[in-house]
């Protein structure tokens, strides 16, 4: 995990492996802000959706026993997303550096689409 801080408190870019532990110790809450038809085509199972446009820092679960860590596609949107939350308390912060991207190709499992059916499967890569 690299760290750095900002004006707000302790920004953290973590890794997708070091995201699959936390999700698998029950530590953090994963926030996706990318758009409902990219999550809904595919996502880490369990992340919470919370679309950028419509982001709310206000509405966001509290760090409670539980670090909050946002992911996007790339990394950009959650990166952007995760300095607002800083600004509104949130410290520290995180997000999934390189995204949805980087989780694939790291061979991390998610949620993924049956398209002949449309109806939602787990995809463990290769």
């Amino acid at each position: 995990m690299d760290t750095e801080q900002i004006d707000t408190g302790t920004f953290e870019r973590w890794t997708p492996g070091e995201v699959e532990g936390a999700l698998e110790r029950n530590e953090i809450v994963v926030i996706d802000v990318r758009s409902p038809q990219e999550y809904a085509t595919e996502h880490i199972e369990g992340a919470l959706l919370m679309p950028m446009p419509f982001f709310r820092a206000d509405h966001l679960p509290t760090q409670d026993g539980k670090r909050l860590v946002f992911h996007c596609a790339g990394g950009l949107r959650s990166e952007r997303m995760a300095k607002i939350a800083s600004n509104a308390g949130y410290d520290p912060i995180a997000h999934l550096e390189g995204g949805f991207t980087a989780w694939k190709a790291a061979k991390k499992p998610y949620i993924g689409t049956d398209f002949m059916s449309g109806a939602p499967k787990k995809v463990t890569p290769d």
